[in-house]
Formats: C-alpha cells, structure tokens, sequence
C-alpha cells in the first residue's frame, strides 16, 4: 500500500525537505537538510514543521466526555471549553498505549491529537469503546491540516497573520480560533519543542494558502521549515518522552516520570486498577536524561554500565545543539537516577540529568 502524503508535501518538498515514513501509513519531512541549523534556528527564532500526520479523533455526543474520561488518565471532566490536556491511554495492564492531547472543543464535543505512530491504534481503541454510549468517533485526520509554529518569534509572526485572535492573552495548554486570511484556524499554545509555540489546525484544502502565507512573510522573523529530526532533538533537550523511543505498552507513566498526569480520584478509566497497583509497589526504574562525552550518539539500546554491571538501556541519543553535547535518555535502575551520578555507555562516560538540559525552569515556553 503506498504510504500517504499530507496537504503540505508538495510545498515541503518545493522547499528542500528530505521525506521518509513516520507511521500511521504517512510520509513526511525527516529534514531539510540541516538538522543542527533547523535545530537552532527554531531556538533562536521560529520554525515551522507539518505535523498533519498525527492522528485527529473526532469525539461528540451526549456521552462524549465520559468516553474520553474513560479512555485516558487525565480528568477530561475537570476541562473547561478551551483547554487542552496532555494525557497516556493506557492499556488495561497500565501499558502505555499513546501519549497524545486532549481538546475540549464545546460540553459535548472533544478532539482528541495522537501520535502518528498510533494513530490507527488509537482510532480503533476509541471507536471499540464507544459502542453501546451516546458518543461518535470519527477519524478526522486527512480532513485537518497541522502546521506547528514554534520559537521565541512565533507570537510575533502569527499575531500579523491571524489579528483577531488574542495571542498575548492565550496561555499555555488552552486554544483560540482566529482567520488566517479568509481561512478559520483553530490555534493551539502547545508543542513540543519546549519554545513558545503554537499549534494550527487548518481545513486541509486551505491548507496551502496557510504555508505560502507563513512563508511569505516569515522571513523577517527568521522563519525556516524543520523535520521530524529536528523535532527529536529539541525534545531531547527539554527530556520529552516520545512515545515508541522512550516508553511504549511495555512502560506505565510510573516508568516515564508522566504520573503526574494520572487522576486516580476522577473514577473508573482504563488501566485505573492495574496503575493503583504500580503505583503502590513502586517501579524499580527510571526515566532519565543522560549527558555523554564525545562527539558519538550512542545507539539505541545501549548498555548503562555502573560499578562494572548494566544498570539499563538508552532509549534515543542525538547531538543536543542546543547545549554543545551529544545527549541521550535512557531507562536505568532507580540506585542511579540521581542528579549527577557518573555512569558509562559503550565505554564513554555519561552523567545522570533529571531536568531538562535546555531552560529546565520552562521561562521560555511562559515567554
């Protein structure tokens, strides 16, 4: 089956990007080039990436809120309209099926964002769920167009380009809607990148009027397009578990350090029984962040050694640009998750982080 392009490949490709598969049956832009100059530039300025491959679930109906409820570990009910939530579903043993978030579009209306990877998983799961309720899933993903604007210049671009929607007002974690042009834009403060940002979702036959409008203008706050490397690579930075790299059902978010968004006293939600029993056993890993020496990314699954024995595996490691060090994350027993423990990964010193490398206070993102 050939895999499906999003509204924006021809104007991506136009422009440089470097296309591969990304799950849930999609191709997109991996870079454009230059993964450390797209890395810094959307740290210094603002970049744009297509992120329309992820998953866009439509959710209405009398029922709706405790559909979504059910389905996730965050406390849907407690979300007024407006805001949005990040939140795991979680398999019924506590596995983590997705990570992904939540939208609250009206009392009886939800759209829930998940990752591209499990973007079909989520679908089903959603829709098995619904039967028998006074809900309705729909799979809105090729409907949805979904360019992400992040950088400490992204306010500034999009406030020329979409005037009447308050942008210095929206705080993070909730949504507006604005026109870009003639187009309707629902805009979202959230990303991924741990910058201020904002999330566009556009009708996906207008969609090219919104990336040639963004171009058009971009320039001047130093706009320039970046891939889904880029976007592991600043989400190492800000040490985001991403799910299929860092965790997937195998994990619960004990494992990866998310429990702070599992609300055990809302009620009765997948996997509710099985996360009341981890929780408290207690987990005997942890999530980390690891800084190594050398120029050399360690590989996937690599040996954490510590007193002459493995004491876990690295998950995802790549050039932290930001910082001027090759960085990783990795699952390591909890003796060692300390700030600052001196470890080895395939002979190269490492040192334990358990705050972000880059703005660990998160200034930025309230900029």
């Amino acid at each position: 089956m050939p895999l499906r392009r999003t509204p924006f490949y021809a104007l991506a490709s136009a422009y440089g990007a470097q296309m591969g598969p990304v799950g849930g049956g999609f191709v997109n832009a991996h870079h454009y080039g230059d993964v450390r100059a797209e890395h810094l530039n959307t740290r210094a300025n603002v970049g744009v990436q297509d992120l329309s491959t992820m998953g866009k679930i439509d959710v209405k109906g009398p029922e709706a809120e405790a559909l979504v409820n059910y389905l996730i570990v965050n406390d849907a009910a407690a979300m007024r309209v407006g805001a949005a939530r990040y939140a795991s579903v979680c398999a019924p043993d506590g596995g983590i099926m997705d990570d992904l978030t939540v939208f609250r579009l009206g009392d009886e209306h939800f759209l829930i964002v998940s990752g591209s990877r499990n973007r079909l998983k989520i679908r089903d799961w959603a829709m098995a769920h619904a039967q028998g309720r006074r809900a309705y899933v729909t799979d809105i993903t090729a409907a949805v167009a979904f360019p992400t604007v992040q950088g400490p210049r992204a306010r500034d671009l999009l406030a020329g380009l979409i005037p009447d929607a308050d942008l210095v007002a929206l705080k993070r974690w909730s949504f507006t809607w604005g026109h870009f042009g003639e187009t309707k834009v629902m805009i979202s403060r959230t990303g991924v990148t741990g910058e201020l940002g904002f999330e566009l979702f556009v009708p996906a036959d207008e969609a090219a009027t919104v990336w040639n409008g963004l171009l058009a203008v971009g320039g001047a706050f130093g706009l320039r397009p970046y891939g889904v490397q880029a976007m592991f690579t600043l989400g190492l930075e800000k040490l985001y578990p991403a799910h299929g790299i860092d965790m997937d059902e195998s994990n619960t978010p004990f494992h990866v350090g998310t429990d702070a968004f599992v609300k055990f006293d809302k009620g009765d939600f997948i996997g509710r029984e099985a996360l009341l029993r981890i929780r408290d056993a207690g987990v005997a890993t942890a999530w980390v962040g690891l800084r190594l020496d050398g120029d050399v990314p360690a590989a996937e699954g690599a040996a954490v050694i510590a007193d002459g024995r493995r004491v876990g595996h690295v998950t995802y490691s790549d050039h932290g640009y930001s910082v001027g060090a090759v960085l990783a994350s990795a699952h390591i027993d909890k003796a060692y998750a300390i700030e600052g423990v001196a470890l080895q990964v395939a002979g190269v010193n490492a040192v334990v982080s358990r705050q972000a490398f880059v703005d660990p206070q998160g200034a930025r993102l309230r900029a």
